[in-house]
C-alpha cells in the first residue's frame, strides 16, 4: 500500500500530475475544436445523420401521423390518372390543385409507389429518406461555406420538432421543393450553372415558394456570366417549366397558369404565424400587400446594390460579359453564391404575406448560416443561440399568437440588421478566390 503514491510520483501518473493535466487539457481543447471549429463540419454531419436515422425511426414509430394535405394531393394526381388534363377540374378536399406540373409528377410517383397513396407508413419512411438526403446536401453546403460552428447543427438536427413534423408526420411537398433547390445550390457551388439552372427550375415546378430565390440567382448568373450569357441559363429555366407544364398547357393554358403561378392567393388568416397581432381586416387589405411589396422590392435591391455586389467597378459592369470586363473575372466564391442566395430568400420570408406552419422549411436550414456568416461580436454567438431558440419556439406555439408573431419579426429583424451592418466589408478568403473548373 505504501508503494503506490511513490509509484504515481516516480511515473508521474497520478491524478494531480501535470503530465496528466496536460493530457486531460489537451483532450478537451480537441473536443472543443470539433465543436467550434468549421473544417470539422464533415465530421459532425456524419455523426448527426447517423444520429436522425433513429430520431425519424422513432418519430415515425411513436408520434401519430396527423392527416393534412396529404389526401388532397392523392385526390389531385388521381384526377390526373383518370385523364383529366385541365387543370380548374383538378381538386382535392382542401381546394382546387395550385401547384406547378413538376409536383404532380412527383407526387403522380409517391401515388403509385404507396399503392394509390394508402400506405401512409411507406410515405413517411420515403419522406425520412427525403429529410436525410436534403440534411446531406445542406452540410456539403455548410462545408464549403466553412462558417459556422458544428455545434450549432445540433440545433438544426435533433432538436427541430417542427421540421420532423413536416417532413415525416405531415408529408408536405415543401420539403420536396428545397431538397432540388438545396441540390441546385450545390452545383452552382460546383460551377455547374446549366445543371443548376435545371434544378432549380424543377423546384420552382413543385412550388412558387423558389422564386423567393430568382433575384439573387439572376445576380448571381449576371455577375459570373453578363447579360448575354445569362440568357440561356434563363432559358434552360423557361424551356423546362414549358416541357413539363405541356400536357395541361395544351388542354387549357389559361387556366394551368392562372392555378399554378397564382401570385395573389388570399390566405387565411386563422393560420398565419407571423402577421397574428394585426386585425383581420388589415392583414386581408390589398394595401397592406402592396406595401409589403413595395418593402420586400426595396430591401431586395439596396441588399443587390449594397451586399451582394462587393466590386470596385460599377454595379453596370456586371452586364458586361467575361471577356468584355477590364481585369479578368475571379469565379464567384462558395460565400458569395450562399450569401445572396440564403439572404434573397431571408428577405421574401420576411416581407411575406403569410406564413404557414409548414413554410418554416423555406428558410430553416439557412438561418445558421445567416447568423453566423458575419464576425462572431455581431452579435455574439449566445444571442445567435438564442434567436434560433425564439424562432423555433415561434413555430412551434399553435395555434400562433401576438407574443409568438411579434417574437419572430423581432428575430428577423434582429437577423436582417446584421446581416446589413455585419456583412459590408467581407471579402472572399485566398482560399475562396482560387480558380475553379471552367462553367458549364
Amino acid at each position: 500500500m505504501a508503494a503506490g503514491p511513490g509509484l504515481r510520483r516516480k511515473g508521474g501518473a497520478g491524478l494531480g500530475s501535470p503530465v496528466l493535466r496536460q493530457s486531460l487539457r489537451r483532450a478537451w481543447q480537441d473536443k472543443r475544436r470539433v465543436l467550434l471549429e468549421p473544417r470539422y463540419t464533415p465530421l459532425v454531419a456524419a455523426c448527426l445523420c447517423l444520429a436522425e436515422v433513429g430520431v425519424n425511426q422513432w418519430v415515425i414509430q411513436r408520434v401519430a401521423y396527423t392527416e393534412i394535405d396529404w389526401k388532397a394531393y392523392m385526390d389531385e394526381v388521381e384526377g390526373v390518372v383518370n385523364g383529366t388534363l385541365d387543370y380548374t377540374q383538378l381538386k382535392g378536399d382542401t381546394g382546387p390543385l395550385v401547384y406547378p406540373a413538376g409536383f404532380v409528377y412527383i407526387f403522380l410517383g409517391l401515388y403509385y409507389a404507396t399503392g394509390r397513396g394508402t400506405n401512409i407508413r411507406l410515405a413517411q419512411y420515403l419522406f425520412a429518406a427525403l429529410y436525410l438526403a436534403t440534411l446531406l446536401l445542406v452540410f456539403r453546403i455548410y462545408s464549403r461555406t466553412n462558417k459556422v460552428p458544428p455545434y450549432v447543427f445540433f440545433f438544426m438536427c435533433c432538436a427541430s420538432y417542427r421540421i420532423h413534423s413536416i417532413f415525416v408526420l405531415r408529408l408536405f411537398n415543401d420539403p420536396v421543393a428545397m431538397a432540388i433547390l438545396f441540390l441546385a445550390v450545390n452545383l452552382f457551388l460546383e460551377d455547374h450553372w446549366s445543371w443548376g439552372c435545371f434544378c432549380f427550375s424543377l423546384a420552382v415546378s413543385v412550388k412558387m415558394n423558389i422564386l423567393l430565390f430568382a433575384p439573387a440567382l439572376f445576380f448571381l448568373l449576371l455577375q459570373r456570366f453578363g447579360l448575354l450569357g445569362t440568357i440561356p441559363k434563363l432559358a434552360i429555366c423557361a424551356v423546362l417549366q414549358v416541357v413539363l407544364g405541356l400536357p395541361f398547357l395544351v388542354v387549357n393554358p389559361v387556366g394551368y397558369l392562372t392555378r399554378s403561378f397564382d401570385l395573389g392567393r388570399q390566405f387565411l388568416f386563422k393560420w398565419t404565424v407571423n402577421w397574428r397581432f394585426l386585425p383581420e381586416e388589415v392583414f386581408q387589405h390589398r394595401a397592406f400587400h402592396m406595401g409589403l411589396l413595395m418593402a420586400h422590392l426595396t430591401v431586395l435591391g439596396l441588399f443587390a446594390l449594397n451586399r451582394w455586389h462587393r466590386s470596385e467597378e460599377s454595379i453596370w459592369s456586371i452586364l458586361k460579359g467575361p471577356a468584355e470586363k477590364k481585369s479578368p473575372p475571379r469565379p464567384l466564391s462558395a460565400n458569395q453564391i450562399v450569401f445572396a442566395l440564403f439572404t434573397s430568400n431571408f428577405i421574401g420570408v420576411c416581407f411575406s404575406r403569410s406564413l404557414h406552419y409548414q413554410f418554416y422549411v423555406w428558410y430553416f436550414h439557412t438561418l445558421p448560416y445567416l447568423l453566423w456568416c458575419t464576425p462572431a461580436k455581431q452579435p455574439a454567438h449566445l444571442l445567435k443561440v438564442l434567436i434560433l431558440g425564439l424562432i423555433e419556439l415561434s413555430w412551434n406555439t399553435y395555434p400562433s399568437t401576438v407574443y409568438s408573431s411579434a417574437a419572430l419579426h423581432l428575430c428577423h429583424g434582429v437577423i436582417l440588421t446584421q446581416l446589413w451592418y455585419g456583412t459590408a466589408s467581407s471579402p472572399a478568403t485566398e482560399e475562396e478566390r482560387q480558380p475553379s473548373k471552367k462553367a458549364e
